[in-house]
């Protein structure tokens, strides 16, 4: 496996190491070419010191962590993180994989494409499993500009096609990617729907409630976002409708930090019912998610929100939450399709004061009977076992189809 991000770093970054310790547990021998733990702060984690390369064993799997520069605090900062993770992937970590059958590789961010390179011209197969979509992306991460000037977006359109191009199988996680692939060119044979999964071990039922510590009223109905407060979000129009909301038992929380945060705390100032409480360690998450009775997924209205699931939607159906989704597109049809909670439009606060007063005026059994539906909504279709083997499928097919073409006669 290749992938930037690797636990012991939180959220999102937890994903590959779960695949990979499933895979491990499923009797495959393992090894990772990971980076140096420092996501989300750009600060490295405790107990790990930067170098060209360091080995180690983790729940039973190998993984070798190469150079990168440590920082996600601007831009330029997020450029030079991920580029020198891609190359020291290359120089130090793409070679301890030359004996692999298969390697699956997060192929995010898009210098994730320097080691599948390096990975074609070993002539290994890989599987490339795509959680972003590039280079819609960039309009997400501070580097909008620079992806509308048309000379670039011609370079990154043929970049980003050359993963496509040097991968054997690509996996995508939201429905509406499949269209997007398909038009760049990438064969349906090819294609394969793997949506991503929950740490499981953080979002489950069973947590314990944070209401009295936090001071809410065990009657109150509690509405909550948790995740990066940036431009991509559009919350500003969360903040807006709760202002409208005057049921006195409505709370809204508002966990994470981000680029935005700031201008969002201004905009929320006079709004009573939010509560800002920064960011909560991975470990509290599961007593967070058992302090509320739905989770706020939103997404700005464009071409990348419309076909993005992002992970707090299993998270917080992992954890058997209703979602409010705003959003259009993938997202919020997985919720509604599954009655597993409430749509919105993304850019009307009308529509979602409609979404959090229809959840406010639901029966507590309503209320339940929305969780029983994400809980079993995550279970049929985003649970980690099924997803690892979706991905155990696919590697096994690319080693295989590798083999053959190696030994024609085999």
């Amino acid at each position: 496996m290749v992938t930037q991000f690797y636990a012991p770093e939180p959220g999102p970054a937890t994903l590959p190491s779960n695949l990979a310790e499933t895979l491990a547990r499923r009797g495959h021998e393992v090894r990772v070419v990971t980076g140096f733990p420092n996501y989300p702060t750009g600060r490295l984690a405790d107990g790990f010191k930067l170098a060209r390369r360091s080995d180690e064993v983790r729940h039973g799997v190998a993984v070798r962590r190469v150079y990168l520069y440590p920082d996600h605090g601007s831009a330029a900062g997020r450029m030079a993180n991920y580029g020198t993770f891609g190359l020291s992937s290359v120089v130090s970590g793409v070679s301890w994989l030359s004996d692999a059958d298969a390697v699956w590789v997060n192929a995010s961010p898009i210098t994730l494409a320097w080691p599948i390179w390096a990975l074609r011209a070993m002539r290994l197969p890989v599987v490339s499993h795509i959680l972003d979509l590039w280079p819609e992306s960039l309009f997400a991460t501070g580097f909008g500009r620079l992806a509308e000037n048309a000379p670039v977006r011609r370079a990154l359109d043929a970049w980003t096609g050359s993963i496509y191009r040097s991968s054997h199988l690509v996996a995508y996680i939201s429905p509406g990617v499949h269209d997007v692939l398909r038009s760049r060119g990438v064969p349906e044979r090819k294609l394969r729907y793997v949506p991503m999964w929950a740490d499981e071990a953080t979002f489950a039922p069973g947590g314990k409630s944070m209401r009295n510590e936090l001071g809410i009223a065990e009657d109150s109905v509690v509405l909550a976002y948790a995740g990066a407060l940036g431009e991509a979000q559009g919350l500003e129009t969360l903040i807006d409708a709760c202002r409208e909301i005057t049921d006195p038992r409505f709370v809204c929380i508002v966990a994470g930090s981000g680029g935005s945060e700031q201008a969002l705390r201004a905009r929320a100032r006079d709004v009573t019912a939010i509560r800002f409480i920064g960011r909560i360690p991975q470990p509290r998450m599961t007593d967070l998610m058992a302090s509320i009775d739905a989770s706020y997924v939103s997404l700005r209205d464009t071409h990348l929100g419309r076909v993005s699931t992002p992970s707090k939607t299993q998270a917080a159906l992992a954890a058997g939450v209703p979602v409010v989704a705003a959003a259009r597109g993938d997202v919020r049809r997985v919720i509604e399709n599954a009655r597993a909670g409430l749509g919105a439009d993304p850019s009307s606060v009308s529509s979602v004061v409609d979404a959090i007063r229809q959840f406010c005026s639901m029966s507590v059994s309503d209320r339940a009977h929305l969780a029983e539906n994400a809980r079993r909504t995550y279970e049929t279709k985003f649970s980690l076992e099924r997803g690892a083997a979706e991905v155990e499928k696919m590697l096994q097919q690319a080693a295989s189809d590798h083999r053959k073409q190696v030994q024609p006669d085999a």
